[in-house]
């Protein structure tokens, strides 16, 4: 069990390492994207050569990013093989599809046309080559449509029936898995926070130009649009946040007890704003989990169901069987001793269908079917040895969350006074300290979308399918040693191109700010 538990753990970090150094790059190709697509509206509109200018300023800088994002996210991937093979088994062509569509559609049409949107400058019309960059925009969104549709439906699980037969999952409705109310979401708020991330780059690198004295004009109307982008991407992801809060309630409800650091719920249940929390170790039965902390009354309940005074589980709860309706009032639900006991005995079923399947006994088969059907709800329960490995590390998904709402807060102040100061302040945006800031919030844009990424993975854990599969079923048989080899050659080649991407950047942004 410690080699296998080694396994799990060692492979956890690779995949993650993976996937947050791919979420540096995807946002601000997503945001980029839209952005010079605008910009290129314009040129295309008034035909100015400055405009032209700047869209091919702010269109190499998106080149380099969507290169680096490519290649850290062809090895995500193929991580599924390598290290969750069990994983990969289990979800069979539930999980498959959305990645094959990702790669055969949204992969090739931005392949196709991004080849346009740098080459064929003076080549194809000036009407072709819009249509390229905006086909290109919509490939990046549309490849991360599909990835965010295998994601959510790991969160949620929807849209297929398990065979006993083959032992894996079988889709029966690809329009429920793909347009799953936690797809839908996750998908609309990962898209916006691109747009907030590339908006803030915008805005950051502009804010250089002018610390430099380069460029001023140009980097002026890149704020506008920047700003502009930003502000609306900022008050969409506000809206899907509040969104992704109400689907967390109904589906995730561990999750967001995790995010609050809620043991013991109730009703009129405090949203926290910041706190700290106490070791879980060092807890007594009863005791406060906070440190110290400061919060909304009645806000985590109007957050999760636009009622002040809806019922709210925490942990303690939820592990004692109580959960809240669609209403916001309290119901009971299966404890999770007998959740487990359930998983263990659809394993036990499956098991029993086996045999029976390899001895030709149909009525065996039948009722074995009817068990595993009968508890299949809870059979990633079974894989558990107690109710408290189904909880998530709460400190981790508590600071995340609320790191995320702060930055989130900042940023959108930030956005709004620049968006003001453009039009009617633009003295404020020439002030060094100003130019300062916005140059660090750069940074703190990345802070902002990784931690939600890192609460929503952390969040659900211990699953890799939501009630449905554990990490430590998901994983591929191999060594300790193997994995913990690539993880530190991942971690070098990926530090190495992440350096790369940011020379090559501040070269081309220097490049490109000394041409008239």
């Amino acid at each position: 069990m410690n080699d296998l538990m080694s396994v799990v753990d060692w492979s956890r970090a690779q995949f993650a390492l993976t996937a947050m150094f791919h979420w540096l790059f995807v946002p601000l190709t997503l945001g980029l994207s839209v952005i010079v697509g605008i910009m290129e509206t314009i040129y295309y509109r008034t035909k100015s050569e400055q405009w032209l200018k700047i869209t091919k300023f702010w269109m190499t800088l998106f080149g380099i990013n969507f290169a680096i994002g490519v290649a850290t996210g062809i090895i995500l991937e193929f991580e599924f093989g390598t290290n969750w093979s069990n994983y990969s088994w289990f979800v069979g062509d539930i999980f498959g599809a959305p990645l094959a569509i990702e790669g055969l559609l949204a992969f090739f049409l931005e392949s196709t046309f991004i080849a346009v949107m740098f080459f064929g400058w003076n080549k194809v019309s000036r009407g072709f080559h819009l249509t390229a960059t905006w086909l290109t925009a919509i490939g990046a969104s549309i490849s991360a449509l599909w990835i965010l549709v295998a994601n959510a439906w790991m969160q949620y699980p929807a849209g297929m029936e398990f065979d006993p037969a083959q032992m894996r999952n079988i889709m029966e409705n690809f329009w429920d898995v793909a347009f799953s109310p936690v797809a839908v979401n996750k998908f609309f708020h990962t898209v916006f926070d691109g747009w907030v991330l590339g908006a803030v780059f915008v805005i950051g690198v502009s804010s250089w130009l002018l610390l430099k004295n380069r460029r001023t004009d140009d980097a002026m109307k890149s704020i506008k649009v920047g700003a502009w982008v930003g502000v609306a991407g900022m008050l969409l992801t506000l809206m899907t946040g509040h969104g992704s809060a109400v689907n967390v309630a109904r589906v995730q409800p561990m999750k967001l007890a995790a995010m609050e650091g809620l043991y013991d719920g109730g009703c009129n249940q405090e949203l926290v704003g910041f706190g700290i929390l106490r070791s879980q170790d060092d807890m007594k039965p009863g005791e406060d989990p906070f440190v110290f902390k400061f919060g909304i009354p009645g806000g985590l309940s109007f957050l999760a169901h636009s009622d002040f005074n809806a019922y709210v589980p925490g942990i303690y709860d939820i592990i004692d069987g109580k959960a809240s309706d669609a209403d916001g009032n309290e119901m009971n639900t299966a404890d999770y001793a007998t959740r487990i006991n359930c998983g263990r005995d659809a394993h036990e079923a499956l098991r029993s269908f086996d045999k029976a399947l390899t001895e030709g006994d149909s009525t065996a088969m039948a009722a074995a079917s009817e068990r595993i059907k009968a508890n299949y709800q809870y059979f990633g329960y079974g894989y558990l040895d107690s109710p408290q490995e189904a909880v998530p590390p709460v400190a981790t998904t508590f600071y995340a969350f609320h790191i995320m709402v702060i930055c989130g807060g900042f940023l959108t102040l930030l956005l709004f006074v620049v968006l003001w100061a453009a039009y009617y302040r633009s003295e404020l945006l020439k002030r060094r300290w100003m130019q300062w800031i916005a140059m660090l919030s750069i940074a703190i844009a990345w802070i902002c979308s990784q931690a939600g990424w890192v609460t929503a993975e952390v969040g659900r854990q211990p699953w890799i399918i939501q009630d449905l599969m554990p990490n430590r079923a998901a994983i591929s048989e191999i060594t300790t040693a193997s994995v913990q080899l690539t993880f530190w050659m991942f971690a070098v080649v990926f530090t190495c191109l992440l350096a790369a991407e940011v020379r090559i950047m501040i070269k081309q942004i220097s490049k490109q700010s000394k041409e008239s």
